[in-house]
């Protein structure tokens, strides 16, 4: 009976210890990379051709309208605001997406 409660027991360590790919970061949410021109309330279009570039490249672009770099990792809001520009930053300091909201 002791023999069962250890092998029992080591299953259980040994589950606990296996991996996990447990991700790092927030991934950037799917979806395409500028929005629909329905849903575009925010007015991302002129900026679609920033996707995929560094995120350095938003320091050489006037954008008058409300702004929210998200990073990985980042805490984010979930409050709603239509007319303000997400531009979602990936792992590779590259700009992967960019919502409204």
């Amino acid at each position: 009976m002791r023999l069962r409660a250890s092998i029992a027991a080591l299953a259980l360590a040994l589950a606990a210890c296996s991996e996990h790919s447990a991700p790092t970061s927030d991934p950037v949410p799917a979806g395409p990379a500028v929005p629909l021109a329905a849903a575009d309330t925010c007015g991302a279009a002129p900026h679609a051709a920033l996707v995929g570039r560094a995120d350095t490249a938003l320091e050489r672009v006037m954008i008058l309208r409300e702004v929210r770099v998200i990073r990985p990792g980042m805490a984010v809001t979930r409050d709603l605001r239509p007319g303000r520009i997400n531009f979602w930053i990936d792992d590779a300091a590259r700009i992967a997406r960019i919502t409204c909201g």
